[in-house]
């Protein structure tokens, strides 16, 4: 019993974290990214009208860092709640948001999907897209890789998905005793609490796998 209290408070929780991540991302997308483009396009005018050089250099810089901000917002305001999860599925929040995460880090993100996308419950998409999330950002943070991959595997009533980058890999299990990636505790826990697993193996030179599998009812089933 107190096994179960302690789960449906966990998830309580989560789901009361996400609702005040949904809004923080809304006015990201909709307020702080707005007035940041409206500054990038003011630059871009003023930089036309000086004349001299060095002044209209800087202001090309500073119209660049502006230009780098504000995809910064645009992948930080996906990341946090992908709108297009509620509207077109798991699979195309994870590839809108892939799109960003390459543009920003210059990783390039392989996608592949095998089977038909089962259409899940809010909880259990938005878990596997927050352990997907965090695999790559650890990856653009701590592989030193130039590419990664996403493929997810359908079946009747499961979905597998595999993380996987070609970077320098780590020990996974003296950094968990260290306390480091504490990440990897995150990903682990957020898929207990939607009924999976996530299993993270890694070689140093031979890169990082994260799998996850879920199992999925289907609409109507009990």
């Amino acid at each position: 019993m107190a096994l179960k209290d302690g789960n449906e408070a966990s998830t309580y929780i989560i789901q009361s974290q996400e609702e005040e991540i949904k809004r923080i991302a809304l006015e990201l997308h909709e307020g702080i990214s707005q007035n940041l483009y409206s500054l990038y396009t003011g630059l871009g005018f003023l930089e036309t009208g000086i004349e001299d050089p060095h002044m209209r250099s800087y202001a090309k810089e500073m119209a660049t860092l502006m230009e780098r901000t504000i995809q910064e917002v645009r992948l930080l305001s996906v990341e946090l709640y992908p709108n297009t999860l509620t509207t077109l599925g798991l699979i195309s929040a994870l590839k809108s948001y892939s799109k960003l995460y390459t543009s920003t880090f210059g990783i390039l993100v392989n996608f592949e999907s095998t089977g038909d996308e089962i259409v899940m419950s809010e909880q259990k998409s938005m878990a596997v897209l927050r352990v997907c999330q965090e695999a790559l950002i650890n990856i653009a943070k701590y592989a030193d890789a130039t590419s990664a991959s996403i493929r997810f595997t359908w079946k009747e009533k499961s979905v597998k998905i595999q993380i996987e980058d070609y970077g320098k890999g780590f020990d996974v299990i003296k950094v968990m005793k260290r306390n480091h990636f504490t990440g990897i505790a995150a990903m682990k826990e957020r898929m207990i609490l939607a009924g999976g697993k996530c299993h993270v193996t890694s070689k140093l030179a031979n890169g990082t796998t994260v799998s996850i599998s879920l199992p999925i009812q289907r609409e109507g089933e009990f």
